[in-house]
């Protein structure tokens, strides 16, 4: 933005270690992703904070994924618009799987406060739509389902009588010699030390 301050100080290193973090081939992934997806990518020579920034790139993906997801994009340039298209694809990927820790705050987009947030948010997108079993391209591995295992309590009985070689054994483990000696440390009893703070008063 044009009115972002300089930074000095912890916040100029807290921005430069951000910066330091943040992971262009992630980005280059989200944005070949997006663009096959929506068919839509940045400009020659524009950055994915002003691609990203008005939101309306972010509800158009939320509504290939899902029909209906985003009901109303805004195309206005006003700011207050632009967050609210911004907030409508957070609520439209949230209700689509995405878990909310993976989420970015408006701010972070819309200010250029941590675009790496977004850039992972995209990738959360990408898994939850494998998931949700999207048929086009894919972005991220596919998120682990869960496997459940059922047994009948005639397996859990059997494996109470597992003969106890087969569950391990600390065969010839022990701690013996492992320590030097004994420390010598002169403790005083409770009522040693009570006696003696007694008579020092």
């Amino acid at each position: 933005m044009a009115n972002k301050h300089t930074a000095f100080g912890l916040d100029a290193d807290l921005e430069a270690k951000k910066a330091a973090k943040y992971d262009f081939a992630l980005e280059a992934e989200a944005m070949a992703w997006l663009k096959a997806v929506t068919d839509q990518s940045p400009a020659e020579g524009q950055s994915v904070h002003e691609f990203l920034k008005d939101g309306q790139v972010l509800c158009n993906l939320a509504n290939t994924l899902k029909d209906g997801a985003v009901k109303r994009v805004n195309t206005s340039k006003m700011a207050f618009k632009q967050m609210e298209n911004i907030n409508s694809f957070l609520e439209a990927v949230t209700a689509y799987g995405v878990p909310v820790a993976d989420l970015f705050a408006t701010v972070d987009l819309f200010e250029d406060k941590n675009m790496g947030q977004v850039v992972i948010t995209l990738h959360a997108v990408g898994r939850a739509a494998q998931k949700n079993n999207f048929k086009g391209p894919v972005l991220g591995a596919k998120i682990a389902e869960k496997n459940e295992r059922n047994f009948s309590q005639e397996q859990l009985d059997a494996g109470k009588f597992t003969p106890s070689q087969q569950a391990g054994n600390n065969k010839g483990a022990s701690q013996k010699g492992m320590f030097t000696g004994r420390r010598e440390i002169d403790v005083l009893t409770h009522n040693e030390m009570l006696a003696a703070r007694a008579g020092g008063n």
